[in-house]
């Protein structure tokens, strides 16, 4: 079997090219999760369960003054789940980082992320029994479920450079964060038509919980998918350090060989760096704006349901336009570029008024073009600046800045609405992520970081 090593070197990517197809159905696969329970429902329900267990009996529509205890620390309600998904991704980022090394060092890859999405999908299933005034148990799992997808997602994403030439990748990016986008906007579409008639399955609560349990199967099933596809694929045929240390010596001392590597790799530390600033402020975008729409702009979880649908068919075709306009000018100006638009989505977002629909969704529509493809190119750019047999490793530093995986911007999201009691200065304070990241990104020399990196230049950087 063709190991990624002799791929690399030879430029022959005809035998892992089979493996593209299933490897794009695990965007498929986890996207469930992502879009209907960590993006659309998780957080307004999160925050529900809260405010019941700090004020129980509180009318709808009024303000809780009693703040919850955890360990010790006084938590607004509201900001809990901006809280949670911190913490997570405070603890994802030191445990990813582990993660890499170890896939680094795994002969078969495909394995290696079942076991993660595994967990991850069992997690979220559970999330089914949250209910009551049990945050507690809302926290717990949404941790673990955020956790195992940063750490299946590491592998996953070394794998893009073991299965697609440097001239490919982009297009192959794309097509998997695209394929995402319409997988889970086909589930968000059926829990929609299940909101819509909420009465049939229980109500609201119950309608909520039913759905978060049929995207944790949708992703553990569709998982099986790229699992199966990919069995036979092998890894790397040696660790790159301490052959005879074992998996966990080997990995401690392969960590500190790569922290000594990634230092002398300077274009691609400025891009991690620009990286972990405007990815948070998508992040952070992404994960707590449906807590906007429904707390602070007045919209019903309907309504959200049916504005992420949107943004998720619209997202699909933003992806496919980003990754055409990068095979000419570059995916470096094309990211650039969309970071420019990202910082329109956020002002437009501060002055759009209470309950006006045609704003939120005309806004949806500059989200949904932007989102996909800055997210998938920023993907396949990072796979140009990593070397060779270390694939895994540095994408676990990119993973620990990827998506559900953003802590500074929540933290700040949940700060600046505790100090202020309102969202809008909270979505108002994202941009300067996007204005510090665009920065920082124009400053790196995609060229030389890929020479540096001792990998070929595609045609079009």
């Amino acid at each position: 079997m063709t190991t990624q090593s002799a791929v690399a070197a030879t430029g022959d990517y005809t035998e892992t090219a089979k493996y593209q197809r299933p490897w794009y159905w695990y965007d498929w696969a986890n996207s469930a999760f992502v879009t209907t329970t960590a993006t659309v429902l998780f957080g307004p329900y999160l925050t529900a369960i809260a405010t019941e267990a700090a004020c129980p009996g509180l009318a709808e529509g009024a303000d809780c003054s009693t703040d919850l205890n955890v360990l010790g620390l006084p938590i607004d309600p509201g900001s809990l789940h901006p809280y949670t998904v911190g913490l997570s991704t405070f603890v994802g980022a030191v445990l990813l980082i582990f993660v890499g090394a170890i896939a680094d060092r795994t002969k078969r890859p495909a394995r290696l992320m079942a076991l993660f999405a595994g967990i991850g999908s069992v997690a979220a299933s559970l999330m089914f029994f949250v209910k009551g005034t049990n945050w507690q148990l809302g926290v717990l799992l949404l941790m673990i479920a955020s956790i195992a997808l940063g750490a299946s997602l590491v592998v996953y994403d070394a794998i893009l450079v073991r299965i697609a030439s440097p001239d490919d990748r982009d297009k192959v990016s794309s097509r998997g964060w695209a394929l995402g986008y319409l997988g889970g906007g086909l589930l968000l579409a059926v829990n929609f038509l299940m909101l819509s008639n909420e009465d049939t399955f229980g109500g609201t609560g119950s309608t909520v919980r039913l759905s978060m349990l049929m995207a944790g199967l949708w992703w553990g099933l569709f998982t099986l998918i790229p699992v199966i596809g990919m069995w036979q694929m092998r890894g790397v045929a040696r660790p790159v350090v301490a052959a005879q240390a074992g998996v966990v010596g080997g990995t401690f001392r392969q960590l500190k060989d790569t922290f000594k590597h990634v230092r002398m790799l300077r274009q691609t530390m400025l891009f991690l760096i620009a990286y972990m600033f405007f990815n948070d402020g998508i992040q952070t975008v992404i994960g707590q704006s449906s807590l906007y729409g429904t707390a602070e702009l007045g919209f019903s979880e309907t309504t959200m349901l049916t504005l992420f649908l949107m943004v998720q068919f619209v997202a699909f075709g933003g992806a496919l336009i980003f990754g055409r306009i990068a095979r000419t000018q570059g995916a470096w100006r094309t990211v650039l570029a969309g970071i420019c638009m990202w910082v329109l989505v956020i002002v437009a977002a501060y002055f759009v008024p209470e309950r006006a629909t045609g704003a939120l969704f005309g806004l949806g529509v500059g989200i949904g073009l932007v989102l996909g493809g800055t997210q998938a190119l920023s993907r396949s750019m990072y796979s140009q600046l990593v070397p060779r047999d270390r694939e895994a490793e540095f994408f676990s530093l990119y993973q620990a800045l990827e998506r559900g995986t953003s802590w500074f911007g929540a933290v700040i999201f949940g700060v600046v609405h505790q100090l202020t009691d309102s969202y809008r200065p909270a979505i108002l304070a994202l941009i300067v992520f996007f204005v510090v990241g665009g920065a920082l990104l124009a400053k790196v020399d995609m060229r030389r970081g890929i020479q540096e990196a001792g990998n070929d230049v595609p045609a079009v950087v």
